[in-house]
């Protein structure tokens, strides 16, 4: 799910300081991985049944490094009810058989390395605390390559 951000703080942390994954893929919390997602014939369909009543509200804390201090990212408050029931309808699921906790990443470990210098700067801005989202984003990477959106679905009743 892409974050419809008013303000572009997010973005703008990313283009600075992790560039590399700024030019593949924008900001964004995932609602599902990869292996959750087959036979995606399913997925689609069950995503297209959703009419939610308002969109999916995540509430987020402040920002911290991760993967031995190499990346940062923003992650969700404990109470992110309406993420998981969100999976459960993608997924077909009663119960969740993985938890994912959601998160955005400001700095991918695995193309930019975050220092004491830059996690100083990036807690010193205003990030928000809340985001909501309304779309749900089917993306697709190729060889490392620039992440290409292949369908978009509004999930929340007109």
């Amino acid at each position: 799910m892409f974050l419809n951000e008013p303000n572009g703080i997010i973005e703008k942390i990313r283009a600075e300081f992790n560039p590399k994954q700024y030019r593949l893929i924008s900001a964004h919390v995932t609602l599902c991985r990869e292996d959750e997602i087959e036979p995606i014939e399913n997925i689609i369909s069950r995503i297209k049944s959703i009419e939610l009543e308002k969109t999916i509200r995540i509430e987020f804390g402040k920002a911290e490094r991760f993967s031995n201090g190499k990346g940062v990212c923003i992650s969700s408050l404990d109470h992110n009810n309406e993420f998981k029931e969100l999976r459960k309808l993608v997924l077909g699921q009663t119960e969740l058989e993985k938890e994912q906790v959601p998160h955005i990443t400001l700095m991918h470990p695995r193309n930019s390395t975050c220092t004491n210098d830059i996690f100083e700067r990036i807690e010193k801005y205003d990030l928000p605390t809340e985001l909501n989202f309304g779309k749900i984003s089917l993306i697709e990477q190729r060889n490392g390559g620039k992440w290409k959106v292949l369908q978009e679905f509004g999930i929340v009743k007109k």
